[in-house]
């Protein structure tokens, strides 16, 4: 696809976004890689489609206003570049272009205020917390509220668990192997604070020490992925100047902030802390592709065979490129039965705030998520993203067969300690 796009307009990452246009050849085989192509069944709301608009926009001849909209409902799951012969780096294109398009476009006003409360609130656990609290004691009157708030009951816990801090070292259990820089991170901290517990238990289990960096806040993902660029570098260089650099790697252990992290060098791209966000990005891990490359020290056997249904996270898998290494960890427990579901490339609709955004679409998705996952005759799902265990979560639930959904570092926890997948209470 060729183009006569004004790199010099755009700024440092012109460039990148010109490469990615001219990556495109216009094949078509992303079309069944994208969620909202197979739900809309739109060539606009294709991969393809919105590379079309984009080129259009930043060639001067079509408005931002005309091409928001499909833009606006892409998922951001990268399934596309999984799916891509070219090698197109669409996520070069789409994160700029977002951020571009939010400087010069003008929302509807209930639209810019949904988008202010989220990103005001979702970064900040001291904040998320009570508002959660002001919104679980509305859900039986969810009928009476507006259709995008309504999304956000729908996705609540039926309670909130108490808030657990990390200790700011976890020492490794007997001979050190590795030391490690962990991401806390933010709306996890509210929903699942257990998750960071067991990661750090698993961890230490396998002989990594573990500091938690006290300055660190939100790594800046979902004000990145809705083309906040100001508000998530804002955002980032707090996690910048917070990470030590004399670890062994930065670990997460939520898909979306790893793949948001790997981009911080896309995201600093013309500003003074580019070197620095380059560097921190090389360092950052999965924790479950850091203990596979590490070498797990494995479980004791279940007590009793348990069947486990893997989801792929998309910005594990497709942004992150990790795949094999949860799988490889789940298999190494002893009479646990992982269990590939159908589409398993598709996207469960979560997307940081798009199920959010756009109730419906990701609504469709979760369900058909849902649907593949029972099929799999699984009693337990794993996964190694706090939004998708929310989506699948509420997605089961709303189909009539809730399952346990771990993660996969709640798993390999349960099983060191003995403990059942299979009971919620755990």
């Amino acid at each position: 696809m060729q183009h006569t796009i004004p790199v010099q307009r755009y700024g440092p990452v012109g460039e990148k976004m010109a490469r990615a246009v001219e990556a495109c050849v216009h094949c078509g085989f992303c079309l069944l890689a994208c969620p909202t192509y197979r739900v809309l069944g739109e060539e606009m709301d294709s991969p393809r489609g919105r590379i079309f608009l984009m080129k259009e926009v930043l060639e001067g001849r079509l408005g931002v206003d005309e091409a928001a909209p499909f833009v606006d409902r892409c998922l951001g799951c990268l399934g596309c570049v999984t799916a891509c012969p070219s090698g197109v780096r669409y996520e070069e294109l789409v994160t700029p272009f977002r951020e571009f398009s939010e400087r010069t476009r003008r929302r509807p006003a209930g639209e810019r205020i949904l988008r202010w409360m989220l990103l005001a609130t979702l970064p900040y656990p001291a904040r998320l917390r009570p508002l959660l609290r002001i919104g679980l004691p509305l859900r039986p009157l969810r009928g009476l509220v507006p259709p995008r708030l309504r999304a956000l009951l729908d996705l609540l816990p039926p309670h909130l668990p108490r808030a657990r801090t990390l200790p700011e070292v976890i020492p490794a259990e007997g001979k050190r192997r590795a030391r490690v820089a962990l991401l806390a991170g933010c709306v996890q901290q509210v929903l699942a604070p257990e998750i960071n517990w067991a990661t750090v238990r698993v961890l230490s289990r396998n002989g990594v020490e573990v500091v938690v960096p006290r300055g660190q806040i939100c790594c800046g993902a979902l004000a990145m992925h809705a083309g906040e660029g100001g508000k998530a570098r804002d955002l980032a260089r707090r996690t910048l100047f917070s990470f030590p650099d004399d670890v062994d790697g930065v670990i997460t252990n939520a898909a979306g902030c790893g793949s948001a992290m790997r981009e911080y060098g896309l995201l600093f791209t013309g500003h003074a802390e580019r070197d620095r966000a380059t560097a921190l990005a090389r360092k950052v891990r999965d924790v479950s592709e850091f203990l596979d490359a590490l070498g797990l020290i494995p479980p004791p056997p279940l007590a009793r065979p348990v069947r486990v249904a893997y989801h792929d996270a998309c910005h594990l898998a497709h942004a992150q490129g990790v795949r094999e290494a949860p799988r490889r960890l789940l298999a190494s427990i002893e009479g646990l039965d992982l269990l590939e579901p159908g589409e398993a490339d598709i996207c469960c609709g979560s997307a940081g705030t798009y199920n959010l955004e756009h109730p419906e679409i990701a609504s469709e998705l979760g369900r058909r998520k849902a649907t593949q996952l029972l099929a799999t005759g699984a009693e337990v799902v794993a996964t190694g993203n706090i939004g998708c265990m929310v989506q699948i979560r509420t997605h089961l639930t709303s189909v009539g067969r809730p399952l346990p959904v771990l993660h996969t570092m709640e798993v390999l926890d349960r099983a060191y300690a003995g403990e059942p997948l299979t009971d919620r209470s755990v």
